[in-house]
């Protein structure tokens, strides 16, 4: 199915039955990806008065309650009530959901014993492209990134100057590959959250970020539609499911 868009008065072509799906599935197992303590996902039948709902034992359904944190268990969307004291919901506050969108590709420098991807890289990689969201691929890039398990491995971040240097060219939607844009342990400073969302400032409750995508080798770097999928939790956070168009010249 071809689809014309278009995007601040400019034409654009995406076949909508190739989608590129970007997210990592959430699986009841130890070998799910995961960050920051917590145990693994869980997807349970109920039990109702000792009879387990599931077709396998005999009922006409399944019907199963899940149990997972957004932020530590795959593919999430974010809004600045992650680190607000007020409460913002992504439902409300993410209201758009296709955008031009750019896939580059970085390998994280190596400063003070960390990795880290700075402003010099990013923008290196963007030029002086106009992108309402960007999406981050950091190598290796390797399979791993689907099970790994990050707590207590102080994974690669973003340097708080990259995200002043993305929020200064509006980019609304920050898409990457990590469990968080902020390192593992910084005493609770959080300072590549806070300056993307401009939390000092007019605070930015339309701008979002994701977390834990994983991006495959065979999508190459430059220009997308991005389709954000989120499911409608009124939490800071939700599960979500980024889906980038190829654009046809």
């Amino acid at each position: 199915m071809i689809a014309t868009i278009q995007y601040n008065s400019k034409k654009y072509t995406i076949d909508l039955s190739k989608p590129l799906d970007i997210s990592i599935p959430l699986r009841a197992s130890k070998s799910n990806v995961n960050a920051w303590y917590v145990d693994e996902p869980k997807i349970e039948p109920v039990e109702i008065d000792g009879d387990i709902v599931s077709v396998e034992h005999g009922a006409c359904v399944n019907f199963n309650t899940i149990s997972f944190n957004p932020h530590a268990h795959g593919t999430h969307t974010e809004c600045a009530g992650h680190i607000t004291e007020k409460v913002h919901s992504i439902n409300q506050n993410l209201k758009q959901f296709f955008f031009l969108t750019e896939v580059i590709t970085v390998a994280p420098e190596k400063l003070n014993g960390d990795f880290v991807i700075s402003k010099k890289q990013i923008q290196f990689a963007m030029g002086n492209k106009k992108r309402d969201a960007i999406v981050l691929r950091s190598i290796p890039n390797t399979l791993e990134k689907l099970t790994k398990q990050y707590s207590h491995t102080n994974p690669p971040y973003l340097l708080e100057e990259a995200a002043i240097y993305l929020r200064n060219k509006d980019i609304k939607h920050l898409l990457i590959d990590l469990p968080s844009v902020d390192k593992e342990r910084d005493e609770c400073q959080l300072l590549s959250h806070n300056a993307f969302w401009n939390t000092n400032g007019k605070l930015r409750l339309d701008a979002t970020i994701t977390e834990f995508i994983y991006v495959p080798n065979s999508v190459k770097d430059g220009t997308y539609f991005l389709n954000l999928q989120i499911a409608p939790f009124e939490n800071d956070a939700s599960p979500s499911k980024p889906i980038l168009f190829e654009i046809s010249e």
